[in-house]
Parts: structure tokens; C-alpha cells; sequence
């Protein structure tokens, strides 16, 4: 697993030991960053990595020029590599890490009045948080005009078209992982 582009390209980043994660594959990271490279511009946007995991997409995006990026992760030894990650790539004046469960987290950004332009969530597949999260993110502010909502699920248990004001506008699928893109509609 590797930094793809920008100004960390090439710094390879480390995994968390064991099934506790599962890393988005460099060919899907790759795809990722293809379609948002066409729809918007890196600098200085503000972006959130939720069950961030390794930080392999928010350091991406931090190493393509975002501004700041929020990693949020509920586990501690996997929030260790994380931190890790951040300081062997330089990144750390940009990040900021919040080691606790999604939910609280997105509350928590909430009343601090955050707003972000990009929000990666990669869950454990068989978590449950989907449907919670999407409801939190469609009855919060925490997105800005525009913003883009990336969520990678099963292939086999795709997410729905609609939440609330979230509305999927493109599916693309690598293998086993789709990646399903939302974006907020005006009330």
C-alpha cells in the first residue's frame, strides 16, 4: 500500500496485523482518485476519513493538496498505525485524529461547526453503520456545498439510492468492492 500521487508519491504505508481492517486496494484508491480528479480540485479542501483505518485515502488527498484532513477511528492499536502513517509521510501540521467511535465523532464535528468537501467512510462491510451514518450526515451540516460523500461496501450488499437528502449519483465496482457516490441535494 502506497501513496499514489502528490507530494507523499511513492512513501509506502503500513497495515494494521490482522482481519481488523481491510485496506482499500492501490487499483481502487487509484479509481477513486481518478473520478474526484475530474470533478474537483484538491487545494485547500477540507476532508473526513471516517473508519479511516490506515489513512490510505485521507493521506492521499492530504498528499494531493487538501487542506486538512479529520481521521476519525475507533480502534486504538489500528489509530496507532495511523499516526504512524501521518508522521512518516509529514502530514501531521494538516491531520487531526479522532480515536473514537464514528458516530460521536461526526456529533462531536457537529457542534464544533466543521464543514468538509470530501467524506471517505470504509467500514467493516458487515458493520451495521451505513444506514446510522448516512442519517447522521443527512440531518447535520457537516457538509459543504457540493460535497462529496464516498462510502466502499460489498459488491454483494450494495447501499441505497436515497438517504434523506443523500442521493447516489455514480456506482462503480473493482472486484468484490463498489464504491458508491453521494452528494446532498438542496432542501
Amino acid at each position: 500500500m502506497r501513496v499514489i500521487s502528490g507530494t507523499c508519491r511513492g512513501r509506502v504505508l503500513s497495515a494494521p496485523t490482522g482481519m481488523i481492517t481491510r485496506p482499500t486496494s492501490d487499483r481502487v484508491k487509484e479509481a477513486i482518485f481518478s473520478i474526484l480528479g475530474s470533478r474537483l480540485n484538491f487545494n485547500d479542501i477540507s476532508v473526513l476519513d471516517i473508519c479511516a483505518g490506515s489513512g490510505s485515502l485521507g493521506i492521499e488527498a492530504l498528499s494531493r493538496g487538501a487542506g486538512s484532513c479529520c481521521f476519525v477511528e475507533s480502534s486504538r492499536s489500528v489509530g496507532d498505525v495511523l499516526k504512524k502513517n501521518i508522521l512518516s509521510t509529514g502530514l501531521q501540521e494538516r491531520s487531526r485524529i479522532l480515536i473514537m467511535d464514528a458516530e460521536k465523532a461526526i456529533n462531536s464535528l457537529e457542534k464544533a461547526k466543521h464543514k468538509f468537501n470530501i467524506v471517505f467512510f470504509d467500514p467493516p462491510y458487515s458493520s451495521g453503520l451505513y444506514q446510522r451514518i448516512f442519517e447522521l450526515f443527512d440531518n447535520s451540516d457537516l457538509l459543504a456545498s457540493e460535497a462529496l460523500l464516498l462510502a466502499e461496501c460489498s459488491v454483494r450488499n450494495p447501499l441505497s439510492e436515497v438517504y434523506g437528502h443523500l442521493k447516489r449519483f455514480d456506482r462503480r465496482i473493482y472486484g468484490e468492492t463498489a464504491i458508491e457516490m453521494f452528494s446532498k441535494e438542496a432542501n
